[in-house]
């Protein structure tokens, strides 16, 4: 398969992720709430191990420490600002706010989240398939405890369930668009500064929403749960490089 097929692809499996929320439909509230911690220290550890082990080396071999840099500390700056510009953090949390003006919002932010996701996955992929499918595991890790915040507050917010699951999986199609859009470009530039902007997308993420979630228990045996879930999220990614090399 091609660069693009690889990047329409992954960027279409990506999109039906956002399906996956309407699994929150039959699940319990304290189901959910024993769930989506776990897989969130996971996203954390898969995020981090991917920029990390993946594509911070992948790509900052090919410029200098200072281009280098400033493209990973843009993507980690850029998350700040949208977070900043929308009043609203992808905090993966199903106690979220049930007002519908929010709903609206988390739309609007997963829409552009994608976007820019779907530009470093593609960037990653146009350095190597292998690179490719490691972002694309990372990111998917962390899209799936947030599609089932998400859809529990699209629904608690007064939306019914199919339009709930359309209007998400709707946003969810920025991705691929943003993948051909990283396509398109690489034709006529370098795109390796776009796997930089993603990691410092994935730092800042796990960072700054997905592991505060995970200290903010206090019981030692769930943080326990958290810590290991975590690791194994970094070993993951870890044995991935060891399995492409």
């Amino acid at each position: 398969m091609n660069e693009l097929g690889w990047i329409i692809a992954g960027g279409l499996a990506m999109s039906l992720i956002a399906l996956s929320g309407a699994i929150s439909l039959l699940l319990t509230r304290r189901m959910l709430d024993q769930l989506l911690l776990p897989l969130v220290a996971l996203a954390a550890g898969t995020l981090l191990g991917g920029a990390f082990f993946h594509m911070i080396p992948e790509a900052g071999q090919s410029m200098g420490r200072l281009a280098a840099g400033s493209w990973l500390l843009a993507g980690f700056a850029s998350f700040l600002a949208l977070e900043q510009a929308l009043r609203w953090h992808h905090s993966h949390s199903s106690n979220s706010s049930k007002e519908k003006p929010v709903s609206y919002l988390i739309l609007i932010g997963d829409a552009v989240h994608n976007f820019v996701g779907g530009l470093a996955v593609a960037g990653a992929f146009l350095i190597s398939p292998s690179a490719g499918a490691v972002a694309w595991i990372a990111a998917a890790a962390h899209e799936v405890p947030q599609e089932l915040g998400d859809f529990g507050v699209l629904v608690h917010g007064g939306w019914s369930r199919r339009r709930a699951l359309t209007w998400n999986f709707i946003s969810a199609l920025a991705f691929p668009v943003g993948g051909f859009c990283a396509w398109a470009v690489s034709r006529d530039f370098d795109v390796g500064w776009l796997v930089l902007f993603g990691a410092g997308n994935f730092i800042y993420i796990a960072a700054s929403d997905l592991i505060p979630e995970i200290k903010s228990n206090n019981r030692w045996q769930s943080g326990a749960i958290h810590f290991l879930a975590f690791v194994a999220g970094l070993v993951l990614m870890g044995g991935l490089l060891v399995w492409f090399q």
